[in-house]
C-alpha cells in the first residue's frame, strides 16, 4: 500500500526508568511493551512535490478533484514511500510504490528510489535526486507497458526495499509476488522470482489458475539477515487455508538465488489489520509495522512490534513485544505542534529502519493525491518523525553501525 514518515531518535544512552506498559489484555502472543515513546524530531516533504523535468502522470484518475488537487499532474510524485534504506550520510533512499493505488491507473507512475534527506532543525525534507527502475536487458518475460522497458506501477507493485554487501537491491513486490533484484542504477539484473506455491491475482503467470493470495497482497515488509546472507519476505495477506490473519514470512538465501524452505508466521492483533514493514534488529529478531486501514482521528492501530522467531510461548506464530505505539507519542517540546501528545494517524505507515539501539526512523506511505489522515480535505505531506524508546532493543550493532 502506500505513505511516509520517519521516527528517529536522539541516541542516549542512559535507560529510562519508566515502567514498560502492560500488553493488550487479550492480544494472543504479545508480551509486556517498552511504554510511551517520545518524539524527537519532525520534518516533511510536501505532497505537490513532484520529480523535476518528469514526465506527467495520473491520466487514469480522471479530472474530479481529491483533496483539492486536480489531476492528472504535471510531473511524477515523490510520494508513496513504501520502502527505506539508510545510507550513513543522513540520506535515505525511499522506494515509491507502484503509484496511484492499483494496476489499472498507474501505467504512467514510473517506479522509483528516491534519495532524500531529512532535515530536523528546519522541519523539511529535501529531494537530492534518484532513479527510475527499468529492464534494459529484457529480463521479465511478459509484456512491459513501455516500450523503453521502464518500469511502471502497472508491472509491479513494489513496496519493499533492502542493499545488500555488493550495493545493489532487492525489492519485494505484491503482483506476483516477485523478488526483483536491481543493480546501483536501478537496472534489472536477473529475472523476476517468485514464491512457490503462492500467487496473486496480478501475477501474469496464473494461465487461468485461481490465486491464491489477495490482490496486492503480497510482499510488504522484507528484512536483510544481519550477516547479509539471506531475506526474510513477509506477506502481507493471508494465503488461502492458513488461518485468518496469519501471514508467512519465508526465508530467502542470497548465495543459491532459492528459497530454503523455511518459513514463520506473523499472527496479527486482527484480521483486518495489515503489515507495513519489516526489518532484522538480530538473528531472531525483527521490527514489524502493524496498522490498521483507518486514518485520522479514526485510526485505532498504528504500532511497531518487536516479533522474535523463537516463539519461546509456543502457540507457533512470532512473538510480538510492542515497542512503540504511533498514536501515542509523547511530545513535551511541541515538535509536531502544540505539546502534549502526538499523533502518527496515517492509513498506511511502511517503513521502519533502526538508526541506533534506542532511534527509529519511520516513513509513511502519503497514497498521493488520496489519504488525509493528518488534515481532512487536504492530501497528506510525507512526514518525517523521530522517536526515542523507553529503553534500548539490544539489537545487533551491525544493523545500525
Amino acid at each position: 500500500m502506500k505513505r511516509i514518515a520517519i521516527l528517529m531518535c536522539a541516541g542516549a544512552t542512559a535507560l529510562s526508568l519508566a515502567a514498560p506498559a502492560a500488553a493488550d489484555p487479550g492480544r494472543h502472543g504479545t508480551q509486556p511493551g517498552f511504554g510511551q515513546a517520545t518524539l524527537t524530531g519532525f520534518a516533511s516533504l510536501p505532497a505537490l512535490t513532484f520529480v523535476p523535468g518528469s514526465e506527467p502522470s495520473g491520466s487514469s484518475l480522471g479530472t474530479a478533484p481529491v483533496n483539492g488537487v486536480t489531476p492528472p499532474f504535471p510531473g511524477q510524485p515523490v510520494q508513496g514511500f513504501s520502502g527505506i534504506v539508510r545510507r550513513h550520510d543522513g540520506t535515505f533512499e525511499a522506494l515509491s510504490d507502484n503509484g496511484f493505488g492499483n494496476k489499472a491507473n498507474s501505467a504512467d507512475f514510473l517506479l522509483r528510489v528516491h534519495r532524500v534527506k531529512p532535515d530536523f532543525r528546519t522541519k523539511s525534507v529535501d529531494v537530492l535526486g534518484g532513479f527510475n527502475l527499468t529492464d534494459p536487458r529484457g529480463l521479465v518475460p511478459f509484456p512491459l507497458t513501455r516500450q523503453d522497458r521502464t518500469l511502471t506501477g502497472a508491472d509491479f507493485d513494489v513496496e519493499s526495499i533492502v542493499r545488500t554487501m555488493d550495493g545493489t537491491y532487492w525489492i519485494g513486490d505484491e503482483f506476483g509476488p516477485f523478488l526483483l533484484h536491481f543493480d546501483r542504477k536501478g537496472r534489472l539484473m536477473e529475472a523476476p522470482i517468485e514464491l512457490p506455491g503462492v500467487r496473486a491475482p496480478e501475477n501474469p503467470n496464473l494461465n487461468g489458475a485461481q490465486p491464491n493470495l489477495g490482490g496486492s497482497k503480497g510482499f510488504e515488509g522484507m528484512a536483510r539477515s544481519v550477516d547479509g546472507r539471506r531475506l526474510y519476505p513477509l506477506l502481507e495477506g493471508t494465503v488461502a487455508g492458513d488461518p485468518a490473519g496469519t501471514l508467512r514470512m519465508n526465508e530467502f538465501d542470497l548465495r543459491r538465488r532459492a528459497y530454503t524452505g523455511k518459513r514463520w508466521t506473523y499472527r496479527l492483533d486482527s484480521p483486518s489489520h495489515a503489515i507495513g514493514d519489516a526489518i532484522a534488529v538480530d538473528a531472531d529478531r525483527f521490527l514489524i509495522i502493524e496498522r490498521d486501514n483507518l486514518q485520522g482521528d479514526a485510526a485505532q492501530v498504528k504500532r511497531i512490534y518487536l516479533a522474535d522467531m523463537r516463539d519461546r510461548d509456543g502457540d507457533g506464530a512470532l512473538d510480538k513485544t510492542l515497542v512503540a505505539d504511533l498514536l501515542d507519542i509523547a511530545d513535551p517540546r511541541g515538535l509536531g505542534g502544540a505539546p502534549g501528545t502526538f499523533r502518527f494517524p496515517f492509513q498506511t505507515i511502511e517503513d521502519v529502519v533502526i538508526l541506533d539501539d534506542r532511534t527509529l526512523g519511520v516513513l509513511d506511505d502519503n497514497n498521493f493525491p488520496f489519504s488525509n489522515g493528518r488534515t481532512p480535505g487536504k492530501p497528506d505531506d510525507n512526514e518525517f518523525i523521530t522517536i526515542r524508546l523507553t529503553r534500548g532493543l539490544q539489537a545487533d550493532p551491525k544493523v545500525y553501525l
